[in-house]
């Protein structure tokens, strides 16, 4: 056959579409116009235009966070790389994997400070996996699908790649790869299987086991083979707040979420266990807060990670285990079911009466004599009125921490937020791009007031493309999560935390031709989340203000510096 020539332009527009990609989520600019004319000429997959550079990341972060699949942003030079880098930070923090193709002046004026000019490369070298600059028109093809590659396997991130636009505009043959083998790049995937029956056999002998897992269950698929061993084993298991989901939150071995905001009987057994067992997790600064204080306690940790640098990374490893978790997990299983004849289950026995005693403090109690709305009777309202079955978003601040402990997830990648970088403004964005990817499908954002600020331009993205998200605004007039640490720690001084100036929600949502609820009475809270939900207004947006209770508080809570078992109660405040 004849050889195909064509632009740069189409090349990367063809290579997207031999990745499969549905969506590409993108705003234009001078740099990236030959890219969208390509765009406009093709019908195999759909651009979403977003308001902001920052919100097309963000949605890309969200299909790929609900879907497993990579996700694809497009920017242009410049101005719009720079807005795109909190939400490739955002995905690198979390390990999403992303590709994002920026625009880049022409070569012969890199350098020059031409016209939106800026190192794309350099900026967002700290904050992806790994980045490109495509200086030859015969190299896009086999660096998109690099990036593809790099991005997916290993420790999922984003990858960059910055094209020129005259690089857009020159021809050549178009080949895309069908494999890629980087000498430089290979990731381990199979445990140790010497490792894997050293870990199995202190897990049996254990007399306090306790299982930990994180965000990494959730992105390698493993929830399945999570369960099983936890429920073969009987062991008692904790999620972190980007691990909920990987284990289902009704069975009777979760004892909730752990860390900074986590259960008392979850950071009392992190605390407490003898061997411990961490899956996809990386013991950071919010989970296990001081780490003298977490080996105060003497505990065997077996630690298990697509990701050799993050073990032994805070605390010392006793049996790391280098692979992809799924395929680890697996492993264990078969290796416990050669030994399960010599596992004497009734040893942990008085461990796991420890435990519920630990569980009958009840510490997710709160106050409610009706007077006002109660912020987490509105995520408890939400769960019933959605059956615990839909996509919840959120943005960075008390009301995410009271979705993550009163929306039970029973699925994963059904929570979808911001844990690493913590950013404020993902909320909306990530709606979009839950909803886009499963259209059938119930997403709420649950937000504050403060977060839903920050990408509210979205909500004309989400009626350009009739996007029927339900808005949860736990409004409480404050930064909430400012407004708390100012209360304990800043001797009541409400520095800046107060948002005196805030617009019309109601009016708002209707001026972009969505529906608007504005709720006050604790009384009408189920009610009108049955209303947003009801086949009346399925296929439309809502936007609901929830008047909540200015002074409530997140409780369990670690202080900073402080132990797993140093928590204030909600009794104790």
């Amino acid at each position: 056959m004849k050889p195909e020539i064509i632009t740069g332009a189409e090349i990367t527009i063809r290579s997207l579409q031999e990745e499969n990609v549905e969506f590409v989520f993108g705003y234009p600019g001078g740099a990236v116009l030959n890219i969208y004319d390509a765009i406009h000429q093709q019908t195999v997959f759909k651009h979403v235009l977003v308001r902001h550079e920052q919100a097309a990341v963000h949605a890309a972060d969200a299909f790929s966070r609900a879907t497993g699949r990579v996700g694809v942003a497009l920017v242009t030079s410049g101005p719009g790389a720079t807005n795109a880098v909190t939400g490739i930070a955002t995905a690198h923090m979390d390990s999403i994997p992303i590709v994002i193709i920026s625009g880049q002046v022409p070569t012969h004026a890199i350098g020059s400070d031409a016209f939106q000019e800026c190192d794309t490369v350099g900026i967002t070298r700290p904050c992806v996996k790994h980045n490109f600059l495509v200086k030859d028109v015969n190299k896009i093809a086999s660096t998109i699908k690099k990036a593809f590659f790099i991005a997916s396997t290993g420790r999922p991130g984003p990858v960059l790649v910055d094209i020129p636009k005259d690089i857009t505009t020159e021809t050549a043959e178009f080949i895309y790869p069908k494999t890629i083998d980087m000498r430089s790049y290979n990731p381990v995937v199979k445990g140790h299987s010497g490792q894997i029956s050293k870990a199995i056999d202190l897990l049996i002998n254990a007399k306090k086991p306790m299982v930990y897992s994180g965000g990494g269950a959730v992105l390698g698929d493993a929830a399945k083979s999570l369960t099983k061993l936890v429920k073969k084993l009987d062991l008692p298991i904790t999620n972190t707040l980007m691990g909920l989901g990987g284990f289902p939150a009704s069975d009777q071995n979760f004892l909730g979420m752990l860390g900074m905001h986590g259960t008392y009987q979850a950071n009392m057994a992190m605390q407490e266990c003898d061997v411990l067992l961490a899956v996809g997790a990386r013991f950071d600064d919010r989970v296990i807060s001081n780490p003298e204080h977490f080996l105060k306690n003497p505990k065997k940790i077996i630690h298990v990670d697509i990701d050799p640098a993050s073990i032994s990374k805070r605390v010392k490893i006793d049996i790391p285990i280098v692979g992809d978790v799924d395929l680890v997990l697996i492993d264990l299983l078969k290796a416990y079911q050669e030994v399960e004849k010599n596992h004497n289950k009734k040893l942990i026995s008085p461990w796991m009466e420890k435990i519920k005693d630990w569980s009958d403090t009840d510490c997710m109690a709160y106050k409610d004599d009706g007077s006002v709305i109660k912020p987490q009777l509105v995520v408890q309202k939400l769960h019933e009125v959605t059956k615990g079955d839909a996509f919840i978003t959120s943005d960075v601040g008390q009301h995410q921490m009271w979705a993550a402990q009163y929306y039970p997830f029973d699925k994963p990648r059904r929570w979808i937020n911001s844990g690493g970088l913590g950013t404020m403004g993902v909320g909306l964005p990530y709606a979009m791009g839950c909803q886009l990817a499963f259209p059938e499908s119930q997403v709420a954002c649950v937000t504050g007031e403060a977060s839903i600020q920050m990408c509210i331009q979205e909500l004309s993205t989400c009626k350009q493309y009739n996007l029927p998200i339900k808005i949860i605004t736990l409004n409480n007039r404050y930064m909430g999560m400012v407004r708390q640490w100012q209360e304990f720690f800043y001797g009541n001084r409400y520095a800046e935390s107060y948002v005196d100036a805030l617009p019309d929600f109601i009016k708002l949502a209707e001026s972009y031709g969505h529906v608007g609820m504005k709720i006050e009475k604790s009384s009408d809270v189920e009610g009108a989340l049955k209303e947003a939900f009801s086949p009346k207004l399925k296929e439309r947006l809502v936007f609901m203000d929830f008047i909540t209770d200015q002074t409530e508080n997140v409780f369990p809570m670690i202080p900073s510096g402080k132990g797993l078992s140093e928590m204030i109660l909600a009794k104790d405040e």
